[in-house]
């Protein structure tokens, strides 16, 4: 069974660099496609991007020039930095899962995130 557990400060302050850790068990992630999905206050669901099984990652063009998501193996890790942040930025961050690119199959849990100073 894969698992998804999402980590991070809740509290950052604006201009500052998001940093998330999404843990994963039961898959390794060098396969399938793993991505960050974000959800503000009153918003629908925002795809932020994804890394596939290669490492290649693909971003959303409204966040692409603050967003990098990369992996690290030996932890079984996939990892979302966001630059520049603004209140705006303030969300519940998703971590999923799935076989196929953009799609959403397997959920973590969520954490929040508030930007404010």
């Amino acid at each position: 069974q894969v698992r998804l557990q999402e980590s991070g400060p809740g509290l950052v302050k604006p201009s500052q660099t998001l940093s998330l850790t999404c843990t994963v068990s039961g898959a390794s992630i060098t396969t399938n496609y793993y991505s960050w999905v974000r959800q503000s206050p009153g918003k629908g669901l925002e795809w932020i991007g994804y890394i596939d099984k290669s490492g290649s990652t693909f971003y959303s063009p409204s966040l692409k020039s603050r967003t990098s998501i990369s992996r690290d193996a030996s932890k079984n890790q996939v990892l979302l930095y966001l630059s520049s942040l603004t209140p705006e930025d303030t969300a519940v961050y998703y971590c999923a899962y799935d076989p196929n690119p953009y799609h959403f199959g397997i959920w973590g849990q969520g954490t929040q995130v508030t930007v404010s100073s």
